[in-house]
């Protein structure tokens, strides 16, 4: 019985990885509609978040029912829940690819600044290793990998601080610019906040395997 539950357990934690590998491909696509112009990738982005949606559905009813008929305790119980809490910050991270292509859409007409694009692409390889790295972290159970995810939030944070500079002296000094600065802008802030998102699964991360709850505050034992 027990062996049965184990395994039920990994099948949980796979899905979770493969829901990950989707919301990176989505990262991924979003920056490829920008740089390359395609519109086709907006769709493939709308695709996948049709994939992470279903994703998050059935992990959630899985571990909704081997809440219910397993009545698991100590790690275990602390593992489903942390799974239905990642699962949540994946699909969200999916969300906010949405918004990107949103943004994408808008600048297809005229190409955005080279140097914002520049800085956007960077700002984009972060935030996706970020999700990647903390889910790697989660399927590991390394409290040292989900530790280095958390510390490379802040260079997320000043790119998107350095763009908003950037942008905002092109928006004041051409008003033709407006719209597309905007627009980078946005994509900035939801690459930000994909990037909290990683952060977010990391410190997950470190609560189920040391059960110590560091979102508002640094661990002890760090």
């Amino acid at each position: 019985m027990k062996r049965k539950f184990d395994e039920a357990l990994d099948a949980l934690r796979n899905r979770v990885l493969s829901m990950g590998t989707v919301a990176q491909k989505m990262i991924e696509l979003s920056m490829r509609a920008l740089v390359e112009r395609k519109a086709d990738l907006i769709e493939e982005v709308l695709k996948n978040e049709d994939k992470l949606d279903k994703f998050q559905v059935e992990i959630d009813n899985e571990a909704v029912r081997l809440l219910t008929i397993q009545s698991p305790v100590a790690l275990d119980l602390r593992f489903i829940l942390m799974v239905v809490r990642i699962n949540t910050e994946v699909e969200r991270v999916g969300d906010l690819c949405v918004n990107l292509c949103e943004s994408v859409q808008l600048l297809l007409a005229e190409p955005p600044p080279p140097k914002a694009l520049t800085e956007l692409q960077k700002m984009a390889d972060i935030a996706g290793r970020m999700v990647e790295q903390s889910l790697q972290a989660f399927h590991e159970g390394s409290v040292e990998k989900a530790l280095k995810v958390i510390k490379i939030d802040d260079e997320v944070d000043a790119l998107n601080d350095q763009i908003f500079r950037e942008l905002l002296t092109v928006m004041l000094s051409d008003p033709r610019g407006f719209t597309p600065s905007l627009s980078l802008i946005l994509m900035a802030r939801n690459l930000e906040r994909i990037a909290d998102h990683g952060t977010n699964i990391a410190e997950e991360v470190v609560y189920l395997v040391k059960g110590e709850d560091i979102r508002h505050q640094h661990p002890t034992w760090r």
